[in-house]
C-alpha cells in the first residue's frame, strides 16, 4: 500500500507515502486517523515521502470534507521529504487554511521533524 499509518507513541502519528498517492488509500489512511483521533483526541502527524511520485490524477482532490470536520483536532502537521515537493505538499495539507501549524522538512532533516512536533 502507498500510504501506511502508525502511531509513533502519545498522539504522534507517523504517515508513509510512497509511490503515487491515490485517493482511495488517503480516504482510508483518513477513516483510521478518525478513529484514532475518537480513541485519543487531538493528533500530532509526521508525513514522511519516500520515493513519493506525487498524486494520481483526479478532479476531486479538493474534497474538504475531513479538514472541515476534523481540522481542528490536528494540533501541529510536520511532512519530511524531498525538497521538490515542499511546495505542492504544503498546499496539498492546506498550510495556510489550518490553525495547526504545518513545517516542511527536508528529507535529511527528520530529526529536526521530530522534535519540531514535540514542541
Amino acid at each position: 500500500m502507498p500510504i501506511a499509518m502508525r502511531t509513533d507513541g502519545d498522539n504522534v502519528y507517523r504517515v508513509e507515502i510512497q509511490g503515487t498517492l491515490k485517493k482511495a488509500d488517503l480516504d482510508r489512511c483518513q477513516e483510521q486517523l478518525e478513529a484514532e483521533m475518537r480513541r485519543v483526541g487531538p493528533v500530532r502527524l509526521l508525513f514522511v515521502l519516500k520515493d513519493f511520485d506525487g498524486w494520481e490524477p483526479r478532479k476531486d482532490w479538493n474534497d474538504l470534507t475531513f479538514f472541515v470536520k476534523h481540522g481542528d483536532s490536528i494540533e501541529r502537521i510536520a511532512i519530511v521529504g524531498p525538497a521538490r515537493w515542499k511546495g505542492e505538499s504544503l498546499m496539498f495539507a492546506g498550510a495556510d487554511l489550518r490553525r495547526a501549524p504545518v513545517e516542511f522538512f527536508d528529507e535529511a532533516d527528520a530529526a529536526g521533524a521530530r522534535t519540531w512536533l514535540a514542541a
